[in-house]
Formats: structure tokens, sequence, C-alpha cells
């Protein structure tokens, strides 16, 4: 049963890409260029799993799941941090997210945390 991810990526080009990749993978994708545009659409939308980049614009990544965990009905829905900083797994931790995936992203390493984090839920 395909599962609902929001995507939070400001780079148009990396969002319509991570789109491609987790449509393929048979699920439905809601887009977010920016943070207060995620934190509406995960209260909007409660989806299934949210893949959140760290550099975004006038607030940035992991302070955004942090507030979005704090939201009623979303402090269960996992976030993956979307980045290219490959030190950022303890901050990550520490803002309430489920694991971080580097970019670039390929097909292998996206479906195998969807299938993680998707399957039987």
């Amino acid at each position: 049963m395909p599962k609902t991810v929001l995507l939070v990526e400001d780079y148009e080009d990396s969002r319509l890409l991570m789109r491609y990749m987790i449509e393929q993978e048979g699920h439905s994708v809601i887009e977010a260029a920016g943070a207060y545009e995620a934190i509406e659409k995960a209260e909007q939308y409660h989806p299934d799993l949210i893949f959140m980049d760290i550099g975004l614009p006038l607030l940035d990544g992991l302070s955004t799941a942090s507030i979005i965990k704090g939201l009623k009905g979303l402090d269960r829905v996992p976030i993956v941090v979307v980045t290219a900083y490959h030190d950022v797994n303890d901050q990550a931790r520490n803002a309430g997210c489920s694991g971080v995936i580097y970019k670039p992203v390929d097909q292998p390493v996206l479906k195998n945390i969807l299938d993680f984090h998707l399957a039987g839920h």
C-alpha cells in the first residue's frame, strides 16, 4: 500500500530527482521547499515519513525537525536527514531524527530507507 512521504529540499533539481526515486518505489510525495512550508504540510498531511534537507533557508532542517517532532500527532513520524555533511549523526539524533542519508542520494540506499521505515506501517 502506498505511503505518503514529505520531501523537504530547497533545491528544485534535487527535489525533483528524489521525488522521482520515491515515486518509483510506489509512494506518494508531498514537497516543501523550506522549513515553514514543511511544518505546515506536516501538520496538514501527517506523512508516513519525512526526508529533511539540513541546509534550508531561514531555518535549518534540524531545527525544523525538532519543531515537527513537537507537534501533536507527529512525534512518531520518522524523519531522515538528507545532507552532504558527514558529521551530523549526533545532531540529527538529538533533533529526533531516525537517520541520515547522504547526498548524492542513490536509488538502492533510498529504497532501503523507504522499506525500513514504511514496511508494515
